[in-house]
């Protein structure tokens, strides 16, 4: 039965568990954690608790374990796929882990970081730039996301191609388990092959199966040079090739291949109304090298574009002259996943194909957009690097709020369609949340999903964490 309030018998106990500081109840209190970053979704929570220590942590899904109480841990709550907000009135409340917010150890000897789950990736990031380390995880949100969320949903970012997702840089865990049993898996070990390797399992799980509060990463050396360029080409296919090329030039020198569509520009200067973009050129790719003190990084870009200018792969090449320019490029491909926010309501993929199969896919999808659904504005941009393409789509701004969101569900549908005939996911990067559960369970195989409900069960038997999320809620599954 879902719950409309909670008595204040429960609110005391709550209170208990958490503090006075821990608990808010009150409508206005809790409303910066009922929405999310891009403003599609508005949900609803009984209460917000607020953990101050694990053992506050651990008291608290204790006590709602004894009452049946369902809860949404929430990080930085930057999500794009309502993952933790409740947009079904389910009478759940949210666990955010914003007080848990300390680095716990840096270790340079070792190259590895401990942080609260709730320390925030900007945090993480400068305070290992200052050791002289690198932790590489980049995301457009990385100013207000938390550690615990990027493992919890498995984040990606520019440096993919390079460093690989989070499940790639998380060397432990320590998660909160249902029961408010206390799972230890921070040692710091690169190499452990002892067993099942358990922290994998609450990577990418999108609070489903614990509340992660403690994480371990892996830090790299700072590098001495980073070379950025942008690049004009005529066409996503020419793209792939020089990405191709790139690689076998630069080899891992390479550590972001971004490409975007002419067509996204004019909402970058929705942000940034005096940007000029380097180039103009149909398809533009911003690329990035880093390396140690003694490689001629700009030498190497330099001889490399050269080659792909005389093949004709590269019509205009900028090269940046200072770190400032560098920054302006990027400002581009960040301000235009910004500008279509501040456009309002549009369809938002977050596709993978085979690298091979990305001309195909940017094709096929704007073929489809075009002649089912004229008068909407097609967007393709995202790290080519590892086949990650944000196929996005704008409805005509005349049309009313309503009808575009019935049309994009059939655009989105149309999408992942695509997407799937290729071989490829619906989710790259941003997770499954409660925006595309049902699309990512009809897509399983009976026995992914014996494995699955498997797994939820004995870790959460009684399904009380971010219940729907993921997974659909068991009345709902097919």
């Amino acid at each position: 039965m879902t719950l409309h309030s909670l008595s204040p018998d429960i609110l005391g106990a709550l209170e208990g568990a958490v503090g006075r500081d821990g608990l808010t109840a009150d409508t206005a209190g809790m409303a910066k954690y009922l929405g999310d970053w891009a403003g599609d979704c508005r949900g609803s929570a009984l209460a917000v608790l607020r953990p101050g220590s694990v053992a506050d942590a651990q008291a608290l899904m204790r006590l709602c374990s004894e009452l049946g109480l369902g809860v949404i841990p929430q990080g930085g709550n930057t999500g794009l796929v309502s993952g933790a907000i409740d947009s079904k009135g389910a009478g759940l409340v949210v666990v955010s882990l914003e007080r848990l917010n300390a680095i716990r150890r840096i270790d340079t000897e070792n190259f590895t970081l401990q942080a609260d789950a709730g320390c925030v990736l900007q945090t993480i990031k400068d305070a290992t730039e200052a050791q002289d380390c690198l932790f590489p995880l980049a995301l457009g949100a990385q100013g207000s996301c938390q550690i615990g969320g990027n493992a919890a949903s498995n984040a990606g970012g520019v440096n993919v191609l390079r460093y690989g997702m989070a499940r790639d840089l998380i060397l432990g865990l320590e998660v909160v388990l249902a029961d408010g049993e206390l799972w230890e898996g921070l040692s710091g070990l690169r190499k452990n092959n002892s067993g099942y390797d358990l922290k994998q399992l609450f990577i990418g799980s999108e609070g489903t199966l614990g509340i992660i509060t403690g994480v371990e990463v892996k830090l790299f050396p700072k590098p001495a040079r980073v070379e950025t360029a942008y690049l004009g080409l005529a066409s996503f296919e020419a793209a792939i090739a020089l990405f191709n090329q790139a690689r076998q030039a630069c080899s891992d020198l390479v550590s972001a291949f971004e490409i975007i569509g002419s067509e996204c520009i004019e909402l970058a200067r929705l942000v940034y109304p005096a940007m000029t973009a380097p180039v103009s050129a149909p398809v533009q790719v911003l690329i990035e090298l880093s390396s140690g003190p003694s490689i001629d990084l700009n030498g190497v870009l330099a001889g490399f574009l050269a080659d792909a200018m005389e093949d004709g792969l590269v019509t205009d090449a900028v090269l940046a002259t200072s770190v400032a320019q560098a920054k302006a490029f990027w400002a581009i491909r960040e301000g235009l996943v910004e500008g279509q926010a501040k456009r309002g309501y549009h369809v938002r993929t977050d596709l993978s194909v085979r690298i091979s199969d990305i001309p195909a896919l940017i094709e096929r999808a704007r073929r489809f957009v075009a002649n089912e659904h004229s008068g909407w504005i097609s967007l393709a941009y995202g790290h080519a690097g590892d086949g990650n393409i944000h196929f996005n789509v704008l409805p005509p701004l005349d049309l009313g709020a309503g009808e575009a969101r019935a049309r994009g569900a059939e655009i989105t549908a149309g999408l992942y369609d695509i997407a799937v005939n290729l071989g490829g996911s619906i989710s790259a990067e941003h997770g499954i949340g409660r925006s595309r559960s049902r699309e990512f369970w009809a897509g399983l195989s009976p026995t992914h999903r014996r494995i699955v409900t498997a797994l939820k069960t004995a870790l959460d038997p009684k399904g009380l964490m971010n219940p729907g999320c993921l997974l659909p809620s068991t009345e709902t599954l097919p």
